[in-house]
């Protein structure tokens, strides 16, 4: 039986995302890596065709310099070219707002302020970053916290704030109150699940569809700077509504829309339903961008190949990998990309800590505690450094555990995953 899941349709990708990672220096098993080289080759290759071929006297890859030509293969006509030449996501314009490369950092509470969003824009390959969602009750009511949210500096650039609410004129102040900050772009929160957010706006609005377009003209109305949605597919498996909001904001005037494929009800568990980007790209002219379930280079390549969306937005694999945008950009210029050595985590997890102590961020040891959680994935011996770390009661602290756990390790190696 052929390892993995197999697929009737086109090379599974999603589904060997843990092929693509070495773990304590192991190489990545070849008839896996070669699917995954296969599929960013041929992505409406079936994994049937791909194993016939494969165990013919024609093979898919050869050795040598790859020279652009064209090879029919099973009926399929394919251009094989190099990874420069073929590059995913290396643009997208939404009106005046060039983002290059077309990743983009997701709105996520609790994480995505100004401190971390700095940090992943210094480590590179991200093209457009995004406040945490901001109430548009909190904004009118001139609430300190909201304030804070929207605290930014210019290498943040460009930057989207989200905002989210339920009332047409307070969303269209809040709106206003957006660009008069020179925030680059506006962005709707139509996607959080959370109980507290659904009563008053979020994923809620998407079982009121008339007061939804009634919120969209009333911001359209109110901005000049681009003006952009994210949604999620519907409120349950029974109300999915995607290609209706999609063509609705459309014709509202919204710029460009982020689609996360998994219902209210469905939260953040199961799979996303990526043939709901690709319908929703399939029924609108502005561009799409897809979200959910990328946790890996090969991954966005994937969802690419699938729904021929025009960006991708990667959340919660951010927290846990920062590198994530970096080597989105390696793979698709050259076709492989770097894993982080120790020396990385250590420098990474150095310099996030260091930057919210120099930014005086308030609950600074809370937020070094909650990202060692997610920092850590993949340092050696992981478990001790945060049981160091979740026991220090001062922040200097943590910052002294941290130096002697790595002073500790024995020099670091580093992997290059090459697909």
């Amino acid at each position: 039986m052929l390892p993995g899941r197999i697929s009737s349709d086109v090379v599974g990708i999603r589904q060997i995302r843990s092929a693509c990672i070495f773990h304590n220096q192991r190489a990545v098993n070849s008839f896996q890596a070669e699917r995954i080289q296969v599929a960013l080759r041929y992505p409406k290759l079936s994994l049937i065709d791909f194993a016939a071929r494969r165990n013919s006297s024609s093979p898919l890859l050869t050795s040598g310099p790859r020279q652009p030509k064209i090879e029919r293969i099973k009926g399929l006509v394919a251009t094989r070219q190099s990874p420069t030449n073929n590059m995913l996501f290396q643009s997208l314009r939404i009106r005046n707002v060039a983002i290059q490369p077309a990743h983009i950092l997701a709105p996520m509470a609790g994480i995505t302020d100004t401190v971390f969003r700095r940090f992943i824009k210094r480590l590179g390959g991200c093209g457009l970053i995004m406040t945490e969602f901001v109430s548009s009750e909190g904004m009118i009511r001139q609430n300190f916290r909201s304030q804070r949210y929207l605290y930014y500096m210019d290498e943040e650039r460009p930057i989207s704030a989200q905002i989210f609410g339920a009332d047409p004129a307070h969303l269209a102040e809040a709106a206003r109150q957006i660009e008069d900050l020179g925030f680059d772009l506006v962005d709707l929160n139509l996607g959080c699940p959370a109980k507290k957010v659904v009563k008053c706006g979020g994923s809620g609005l998407l079982r009121d569809l008339p007061l939804l377009e009634r919120i969209l003209r009333a911001i359209r109305a109110a901005v000049t700077i681009p003006f952009t949605i994210k949604f999620r597919s519907g409120w349950s498996d029974e109300e999915i509504v995607a290609v209706q909001v999609a063509r609705m904001a459309e014709d509202c005037g919204v710029e460009a829309l982020a689609v996360h494929p998994r219902t209210r009800l469905q939260g953040y568990s199961g799979r996303a339903n990526w043939e709901i980007i690709q319908q929703v790209k399939q029924a609108v002219r502005i561009p799409v961008i897809g979200n959910g379930d990328v946790q890996a280079p090969p991954d966005a390549a994937a969802l690419q190949a699938q729904t021929g969306c025009d960006a991708v937005m990667i959340g919660r694999a951010a927290a846990s990998n920062p590198w994530i945008f970096r080597q989105l950009a390696e793979l698709f210029q050259v076709g492989s990309y770097r894993e982080p050595a120790d020396a990385d985590r250590y420098d990474l997890i150095r310099t996030y800590y260091s930057m919210l102590l120099a930014e005086d961020t308030p609950g600074a040891i809370g937020k070094m505690k909650q990202f060692a959680s997610w920092f850590t994935h993949g340092v050696r011996n992981g478990t001790e450094l945060r049981r160091q770390v979740q026991g220090a009661r001062e922040a200097g602290e943590v910052l002294e555990r941290v130096d002697a756990f790595f002073a500790s390790l024995a020099p670091p190696q580093e992997a290059t995953i090459a697909i």
